[in-house]
């Protein structure tokens, strides 16, 4: 029989998922899971036609029993020692339980169970976003409680209640920001398996999540984000691509729990430049 191929994961078939599993896959089985299997398809086909060896999965990242299931999937193809995190749902597409549910606890449900498997030498990029960079501070105790409680009881805090999120926009600010926390909290856990894990915090991608976002009720906001920030553009998926082989690559083993923001300076912008609150 022949060897099994080493394994990337790519959750989430959209562009950023893909741009990163472009560059680093080559010689690995690209299992490629999304919670419509209509989606996982057309990124497989343009994978295959690519010269990959793919597969496709189902996968509901709000639901423990789904993601557990991948993980038996992709571990009976071969060792996993790649995953690439880019399921989500953005403020305009769903409202603050869903956010919560799908960007929160089912990244922190990815990491605990990927984690439990990861090869050694493996390594996983969390997309995050740079929303989680416009959340103001939070204390230390918030921040151990995003990072460290346990994901099955991650909803129960009492700053994620429906009284302290009213909004679509905070919850998938808190969201992000709790995605590059349990990051860091979660690399001590995976160095010990030899295997690293980082986020990637994007801005405005022009992907087709970022289209939703420039035609629904924050359009003009995002528009005048991409006119004032430093860079005066938004960004594509082959640049978030490239950040994501860095950190997957050789070339980042020293880099482990750690955050990459890539907005083209709206962040900047925002805290300290034309896009400062009033």
């Amino acid at each position: 029989m022949p060897t099994p191929s080493d394994v990337i994961v790519v959750i989430g078939a959209g562009s950023i998922g893909q741009a990163i599993a472009r560059r680093v896959s080559v010689g690995k089985h690209v299992v490629v899971a999304d919670l419509k299997q209509e989606n996982a398809d057309a990124a497989a086909r343009v994978l295959l036609d690519a010269g990959f060896a793919v597969s496709t999965a189902v996968v509901d990242v709000a639901s423990r029993e789904s993601i557990e299931a991948l993980v038996r999937t992709a571990t009976a193809l071969g060792p996993v020692t790649g995953v690439i995190h880019a399921a989500g749902v953005s403020p305009s597409q769903a409202p603050v339980a869903t956010i919560l549910r799908v960007d929160l606890y089912g990244t922190a449900v990815v990491l605990e169970a990927f984690g439990n498997v990861i090869a050694p030498g493996g390594s996983a990029i969390v997309i995050a976003s740079q929303s989680g960079h416009r959340l103001p501070a939070l204390s230390a105790e918030q921040n151990k409680a995003l990072a460290t409680t346990p994901a099955d009881d991650l909803l129960a805090l009492p700053m994620l209640q429906a009284d302290q999120i009213t909004d679509p926009l905070h919850a998938y600010q808190i969201s992000k920001r709790g995605n590059s926390l349990r990051v860091m909290a979660e690399a001590v856990r995976w160095g010990k398996r030899g295997a690293r894990v980082n986020t990637i915090s994007p801005g405005i991608i022009f992907t087709p999540l970022a289209r939703d976002e420039l035609n629904g009720p924050r359009g003009a906001g995002y528009r005048r984000m991409i006119e004032l920030s430093p860079a005066g553009r938004g960004g594509t998926p082959d640049e978030v691509g490239a950040v994501g082989a860095l950190l997957m690559g050789p070339d980042g083993t020293f880099i482990t729990g750690s955050d990459f923001l890539m907005d083209g300076g709206v962040t900047a912008a925002y805290w300290y430049g034309d896009l400062a609150p009033q």
